[in-house]
């Protein structure tokens, strides 16, 4: 690989603006300075633009089952989409479908190695606990997997009790890993879901309304309780209530070692956008809530209180038996339209890896929210801390990955489901008038994207193995 020298940019950081050139050698950052000859390197202008570390989304779901159907985007389609959007690191979930977590892991590398366009990483689900798995757990550390997500709901699927939750935890913090944890209160979910549909309720709306919000906040804070006790890290996955920020601000506020991520669709949509003929669109869960909750989630990550924006990306058509082209062949996937008659058979799921960092731009940046460092810190360098892949990624240092983003500060954009590259038919903001969007997108000092222009291709993402005890921020 030819080596390459972005000029006359200025480079942001999660602490730093500076004027500056950066040289790119055998897919690393090799020197940043002022004063690196042009001529003897392949030589790239980046004139009133910003160069950025390329994103880490934290929160994805490629290619996952669900509902007789499976998420619309695969490790290719769904990391193509998160290079358009700046994203060049995706770590993705692995099911707990298999007899144990090794070949859990190994099936989920024969469905990703080959397509990844992007590197990505694996959190590893733990959804029932014996003495055996728990010996496995150890085990994963090796496989570069140093995450276990649990959850309080999904009752008789992927639901831990409180005491398995305490043992999963206890294990992982022993070995240096960090738990994350999906808060619902799986028990309430249940019988308000049965007395809703026994009531003739099955309206998309009704999602929420059979999840309330309380039933979220008591369980982010059982979750810090059995992460204080112990003695484990805690990351608290999709918060969407202020009422969780509340428990997550108590828990830091007495040293328990929590941490949180959002959503770009917990800061926009209320439940009202679940009203309606196209209601389904927003059905995720847990569900978005209210006004009151949009601001109080926008303040945790203007004042550092919410660590990372994820986007717990799962996207699924809005109308699945309508054909759409994907890179010039048709295609047609089962989704929400399942649900139509029931709620309850709605895939729950949002399409959203491509368009984290250039929403967050518009409003977060450019509306005065954050500042531009505050942005790479949450959409880069705080999930690459906290997940074990710092300095690799989520820096322009001397030594780290060349996965860069070229920003142009000036490009408008009007955003939606013809700009937005997810393998779906709908884009929660279509119609959004961005200003701020990726120009060039480089994944370790490779081209992928230029432009509207796919240079990438299947199968050369690189999984990367993090390592254990990452920060806690």
């Amino acid at each position: 690989m030819p080596h390459k020298l972005i000029h006359s940019g200025t480079i942001i950081t999660a602490s730093e603006i500076i004027r500056a050139d950066l040289l790119i050698e055998d897919e690393k950052i090799a020197v940043i300075g002022t004063d690196i000859p042009r001529d003897a390197h392949e030589s790239i202008d980046a004139e009133g633009k910003f160069i950025l570390p390329g994103g880490v989304d934290p929160h994805t779901h490629f290619d996952l089952p669900m509902f007789d159907t499976v998420s619309s985007d695969d490790h290719y389609t769904g990391h193509k989409a998160a290079a358009f959007g700046g994203t060049t690191t995706v770590i993705d979930f692995v099911p707990q479908d298999y007899a144990s977590l090794k070949q859990a892991v190994d099936a989920w590398h024969e469905k990703a190695d080959g397509k990844a366009a992007i590197d990505f990483g694996f959190h590893m689900n733990i959804t029932q606990i014996n003495n055996e798995i728990e010996a496995q757990i150890p085990d994963l550390i090796p496989e570069g997997i140093t995450t276990l997500k649990v959850f309080t709901a999904y009752n008789g699927r992927l639901r831990l009790q409180d005491g398995e939750i305490f043992r999963v935890m206890r294990v992982g913090a022993e070995h240096g890993m960090l738990t994350m944890l999906h808060a619902e209160n799986g028990d309430v979910i249940d019988i308000l879901t049965k007395e809703a549909l026994a009531a003739g309720h099955t309206e998309p709306e009704w999602h929420a309304h059979t999840r309330p919000a309380w039933g979220a906040v008591e369980s982010v804070l059982r979750g810090i309780a059995l992460a204080q006790q112990a003695g484990a890290p805690l990351y608290v996955v999709h918060l969407n209530t202020a009422g969780g920020l509340e428990q997550i601000q108590y828990g830091r506020a007495r040293g328990v070692a929590v941490m949180a991520e959002t959503c770009p669709q917990y800061l926009f949509f209320t439940e009202d956008h679940l009203n309606g003929p196209e209601g389904a669109k927003w059905i995720c869960s847990p569900p978005i809530r209210t006004d009151v909750d949009n601001e109080a989630l926008w303040k945790g990550l203007m004042d550092g209180a919410i660590q990372t924006l994820g986007t717990d990306h799962c996207p699924f058509f809005f109308d699945g038996t309508k054909v759409i082209d994907y890179e010039g062949s048709p295609i047609a996937i089962p989704g929400k339209e399942l649900g139509k008659e029931d709620f309850t058979k709605i895939p729950n799921g949002l399409p959203g890896v491509g368009d984290r960092m250039p929403i967050l731009w518009t409003t977060g940046v450019g509306e005065g929210r954050i500042t531009m460092n505050q942005f790479v810190e949450l959409t880069s360098t705080n999930p690459a801390k906290i997940f074990g892949l710092y300095p690799k990624k989520g820096a322009l240092l001397p030594g780290s990955d060349a996965d860069i983003v070229i920003w142009d500060p000036s490009l408008k954009i009007k955003y939606g489901v013809a700009v937005a590259q997810h393998r779906t038919d709908y884009n929660l903001f279509e119609g959004w008038e961005l200003m701020g969007f990726p120009e060039k997108v480089f994944l370790r000092g490779e081209l992928i994207v230029d432009g509207r222009q796919w240079m990438g291709k299947r199968g050369q993402g690189q999984f990367i193995k993090r390592r254990p005890g990452g920060e806690i921020l």
